[in-house]
């Protein structure tokens, strides 16, 4: 077997796309467009908005030639995973828009009998952007909604397909409060749109494999002579600093499966080095796998 790997380029990503939806003239000028330019490489939602037409071509070409089993989409922490979910109502709003409407105006029929105030409005722009800022930005919406609207289209696809019975979410989170929060956040976003969720992985559960209370701990330490057993009492004391965050841990996860029972929960108990070479990630796998 194989395994590819890529972190999503976001401006190649836009510039593919305007290359494979426009003939050459058409793509020359808007990938030289001032606006495009700055669109492409830092608008906010842009990376959103690529991350979801990258998925789609992948799928396309796994269709086409089986290039995979398996396509792994590894988001940002759940708050902003949301924005990759939303891509597709925002870009839709970004295209119907008022303003774009307005700009789009001269060249579209029904809006010919705002030709008046479109000429009031453009006549201030002139004055505050001068007339070569104006005329890109026009330049640029025209070609920009004639060429995205089929990307809507494309991201209602991906959006459907991530709803579907050939995906599935895992979500990933870490036994603390506000990680736990936004974990929850998320497993509740995803129920809302009915998307399909396998489960929740814990990351990094502390353990002990000594069955000693921290109040035990506390209370062996304090019985040692100070002077005498030192290095005991550093010992009792880190072991009752480890329970005492095994027991805040555990009490969270009770809370969290509480409140939402039916959510699948696997945990990983920390590591004493980081992941960062196979033989860990084979540990992890093993880990994974010892609770199905």
């Amino acid at each position: 077997g194989s395994l590819d790997a890529m972190m999503l380029d976001m401006k190649r990503t836009f510039d593919d796309v305007v290359l494979a939806h426009s003939d050459a003239d058409k793509a020359d000028a808007l990938l030289q467009n001032p606006f495009y330019q700055a669109l492409s490489s830092s608008f906010a939602g842009t990376q959103e908005y690529m991350a979801m037409e990258k998925l789609g071509q992948l799928h396309a070409q796994s269709e086409r030639d089986g290039s995979w089993d398996l396509i792994v989409v590894d988001t940002p922490p759940a708050r902003s995973a949301l924005d990759f979910l939303d891509a597709p109502e925002h870009l839709s709003s970004l295209l119907d828009g008022r303003f774009l409407r307005l700009l789009l105006a001269p060249a579209r029929g029904p809006f010919k009998l705002m030709s008046v105030g479109f000429h009031l409005v453009s006549s201030a722009l002139n004055k505050i952007l001068g007339s070569q800022i104006l005329k890109d930005l026009q330049t640029f919406v025209a070609a920009f909604e004639a060429l995205f609207g089929g990307f809507r289209q494309r991201a209602n696809e991906t959006f459907d397909l991530l709803s579907s019975t050939h995906t599935t979410f895992l979500v990933v989170a870490t036994a603390e409060r506000d990680a736990l929060r936004e974990a929850a956040f998320f497993v509740d976003r995803l129920s809302e749109e009915k998307m399909p969720l396998s489960g929740l992985v814990i990351n990094r559960v502390h353990t002990s494999c000594l069955d000693i209370s921290a109040e035990r701990a506390l209370a062996l330490a304090e019985d040692l002579h100070p002077d005498q057993a030192r290095v005991e009492i550093a010992a009792l004391s880190r072991h009752a600093s480890l329970m005492r965050v095994i027991e805040r841990e555990h009490l969270l996860l009770d809370r969290f499966a509480s409140s939402r029972p039916t959510v699948p929960r696997t945990l990983i108990e920390s590591l004493p080095t980081d992941v960062t070479d196979l033989e860990s990630l084979r540990r992890v796998g093993a880990l994974l796998s010892a609770q199905d």
